[in-house]
């Protein structure tokens, strides 16, 4: 079954684990200590995130490290753009609003 990474990010387990990784490469046993879970719980979360390319992995030794990709977190940062933009827009809105109302208190 193929993924996207918005199925991969709505899971929180996920999520916490792209934040454990955005600032440094783990390992997989690494990566389980901050878990109340098992390690295959943690390598099977790993597995969606590689299928989705939200992670990379890099041998090193016996060890494979997991790192974020964040060319694929641009993805998600570019449909989340759409939003922003609304809220912004609506947000500008409400500004002058509010500003259309002080200037009328005067």
């Amino acid at each position: 079954m193929r993924r996207d990474v918005f199925q991969a990010i709505a899971d929180p387990t996920r999520r916490a684990i792209i934040l454990l990784i955005a600032s440094q490469a783990m390992t997989p046993n690494a990566i389980a200590e901050h878990f109340n879970t098992t390690r295959q719980a943690v390598s099977k979360h790993l597995r969606i995130l590689a299928e989705c390319q939200l992670v990379t992995q890099a041998q090193s030794g016996r060890e494979i490290y997991y790192q974020l990709n964040g060319d694929k977190m641009q993805e998600i940062d570019k449909w989340l753009d759409q939003f922003r933009k609304i809220w912004e827009s609506r947000f500008n809105e409400l500004d002058k609003i509010l500003l259309t109302l002080k200037n009328d208190k005067k």
